[in-house]
């Protein structure tokens, strides 16, 4: 997976293509789908459809109207048509049958969307809106045990760390939690579930994220002394690489046991 994250043009760096691919991979197919929001050139749809391939799995859903929707969108390169990119992409490294492609506003899908979700990958649109609104419009179709993944959490966007701090960290619906890079994860274990053991190191984690926040509240550019403050609190928060073996048990572990028991066989 390392060199193909690092063959394919992409945002994605090599340890987060790697926690990536862990999370496709550990999900059970039983628990529901894999939906990617944010395809842009095509390298995490790639990575996902070939870590679902490798257990068993036939199929990621990606949604994405492949055009600049929002300023959040990285920048294109002059003459570059980003559709034929993707597809150039998914279909040189042999998944375009795995990849069940929506080129479409993510909104738009989620007024017809009725699929249980093992794996939310957002990584769309940045601003505040489009980050919640991504993420509420799919919620309410995650499973038990289920991940939450979103990209550019510790970026200069307002929307994926406002999203995850909001919506994650501080939502008792949620276990286990971390950073990966610039990923923010969590797992959906439901309103009922027990989350009591996790919340100490969840509010952790928001004290030493939610202090940046004030440099990328509402959209706004950093000042000199703002990208000082962001730059020097940013390594404070923890986001080193998961050992995957130790990440893959404490999830596993959260599955309801039908799901957990037919993960090991």
């Amino acid at each position: 997976m390392a060199a193909l994250s690092e063959r394919l043009a992409g945002c994605l760096s090599v340890r987060e293509t790697r926690f990536l691919a862990l999370a496709a991979a550990t999900m059970p197919t039983s628990l529901g789908e894999v939906l990617e929001i944010g395809s842009f050139k095509g390298k995490s749809t790639t990575l996902l459809a070939k870590s679902v391939a490798l257990v068993g799995g036939d199929r990621v859903c990606a949604v994405d109207p492949l055009f600049a929707a929002s300023d959040t969108v990285p920048p294109i390169e002059s003459g570059e048509n980003l559709p034929d990119v993707f597809r150039e992409t998914i279909e040189s490294n042999g998944v375009q049958h795995i990849v069940e492609f929506h080129q479409m506003p993510s909104q738009k899908l989620a007024e017809t969307w009725d699929r249980p979700l093992r794996l939310l990958w957002i990584d769309g649109d940045h601003s505040y809106k489009g980050a919640m609104d991504d993420f509420e419009n799919f919620a309410p179709f995650l499973q038990p045990g289920s991940v939450v993944a979103a990209h550019d959490v510790l970026h200069r966007a307002e929307g994926p760390i406002r999203m995850f701090c909001e919506r994650i960290l501080l939502s008792p619906a949620f276990g286990p939690c971390g950073m990966c890079g610039s990923i923010g994860w969590g797992q959906y274990l439901g309103p009922d579930a027990d989350t009591d053991a996790y919340m100490p190191e969840k509010i952790a984690l928001y004290r030493k994220m939610s202090r940046l926040i004030q440099f990328v509240a509402l959209g706004r550019d950093l000042t000199k002394a703002g990208t000082l403050g962001f730059q020097f609190l940013r390594p404070l928060v923890p986001h080193g690489a998961v050992n995957p073996h130790k990440w893959r048990a404490m999830i596993t572990n959260n599955l309801p046991p039908n799901q957990a028991k037919s993960h090991t066989k």
